[in-house]
């Protein structure tokens, strides 16, 4: 038996058995979950000699879950995962026509798990559209709880949205077409700062140059421009020592060894990723932007496929898969498992297991680049040999 993980003073407990949760997910979830797992319990060993071991403990969510207990969501699943704080999953189906809007979603807000954490780099030998895709090396925090993801909203011509648009028209003159839905995208000063102080740590941890506040305030003035004001004043406020405004005079290049602080409006930062991605480190933005750059920034360097993520409050953590379930490939052992390998290799350097990480990452660049890959990438990589998921999480063990 393991010991749980605790969380004090800032700070993850861990112990050389951790206890740590998984959902293994809808569709091909099954298939890569095994595989993830090998390379994990792999590494681990090599790595430790030994001398650590996580010990898995499956909890349920999504389709499986239903089936077996009649919940998309058991409340058990819940509080397994707040026991033991850290978990990772598979992809998961969302219901449709009723239920939860979005299991992943619910599973952010429902733990406060209020940054989204999305590394994007490149692989040598990963097909790109991008003629120098490793110039691309960002770590994307974005916003998990608010902004229009916080789920207030109301159908078109229903009395909820009916009442609003009311309201808004009688009271404060607002101009709005009779019949429209409606959503309302709420962003707070505690919860842009939270994430954003959160993005400045990890610039300063990591040696990374800058963290850069993406909004789009020239329109959303109060919301969008609400977050970029709150930004640079949660860096002046916990980091003037270690930061420095983009716009300070003869400081803002970041010479003197501070993280440099800037802002882009969203649609200019799109442009940006692509003509000029080596001038962004850390990006902090509200949630609907940071999703939208993320899969953009994604796409630059292969694709969701390669893509891992981490859900990451106070004291409680989820990393998952960040593509679909893609169900047609449901156990033919043949989707690639990257994501969800490199999402583990994220939970190992949140923990503190950098070596473990560092090791996963070294494994996987190593079966790229000795053309041994899934058929997403064999289709698109000359001279690559196809292999199955099973066998591509072999050959990442074999370069570990």
């Amino acid at each position: 038996m393991g010991d749980r993980i605790d969380f004090r003073d800032g700070r993850w407990i861990v112990p050389d058995r951790p206890v740590i949760p998984f959902i293994e997910g809808d569709g091909t979830g099954p298939d890569i979950w095994r595989a993830a797992r090998r390379v994990f319990e792999a590494t681990v060993q090599k790595v430790s000699d030994g001398k650590r071991r996580v010990e898995w403990l499956e909890v349920l969510a999504g389709e499986k879950a239903f089936k077996t207990v009649g919940s998309w969501l058991p409340d058990a699943t819940l509080d397994t995962i707040r026991q033991h704080r850290v978990a990772i999953k598979g992809p998961l189906t969302t219901p449709v026509g009723g239920g939860i809007r979005s299991l992943n979603v619910s599973l952010r807000q429902l733990l406060d798990l209020y940054a989204c954490i999305r590394p994007v780099r490149y692989f040598e030998g990963v097909p790109s559209p991008m003629r120098e895709p490793q110039k691309l090396d960002v770590v994307i925090f974005r916003e998990n709880i608010e902004d229009v993801y916080s789920g207030v909203e109301y159908r078109a011509q229903s009395s909820e949205a009916d009442a609003v648009i009311e309201f808004l028209t009688e009271h404060f003159k607002a101009k709005i077409r009779p019949g429209s839905a409606i959503g309302i995208k709420p962003m707070s000063k505690f919860g842009s700062q939270r994430l954003v102080a959160k993005a400045i740590q990890y610039a300063i941890q990591s040696g990374r140059k800058s963290v850069t506040l993406v909004h789009k305030g020239n329109i959303m003035k109060f919301t969008e421009g609400g977050f970029r004001e709150w930004g640079y004043e949660v860096a002046k406020q916990r980091f003037g020592e270690q930061t420095v405004p983009e716009e300070d005079p003869g400081r803002g290049k970041g010479d003197g060894g501070r993280v440099v602080i800037k802002d882009r409006i969203t649609d200019a930062m799109f442009a940006q990723l692509v003509l000029r991605p080596d001038d962004y480190s850390v990006i902090a933005a509200p949630n609907l932007n940071g999703d939208l750059l993320s899969d953009a920034a994604a796409a630059q360097v292969g694709g969701l496929g390669l893509a891992p993520g981490g859900n990451v409050g106070d004291g409680y953590a989820v990393f998952e898969a960040t593509h679909g379930t893609a169900p047609k490939y449901a156990n033919l052992n043949k989707i690639n498992p990257s994501s969800v390998i490199l999402s583990g290799a994220m939970m190992f350097e949140e923990l503190g297991w950098s070596d473990v990480a560092a090791a996963i990452v070294r494994g996987l660049a190593g079966a790229i680049k000795a053309r041994r890959v899934t058929y997403d990438l064999a289709r698109l990589m000359p001279n690559a040999t196809e292999v199955s998921t099973s066998t591509f999480a072999d050959c990442i063990i074999e370069h570990v």
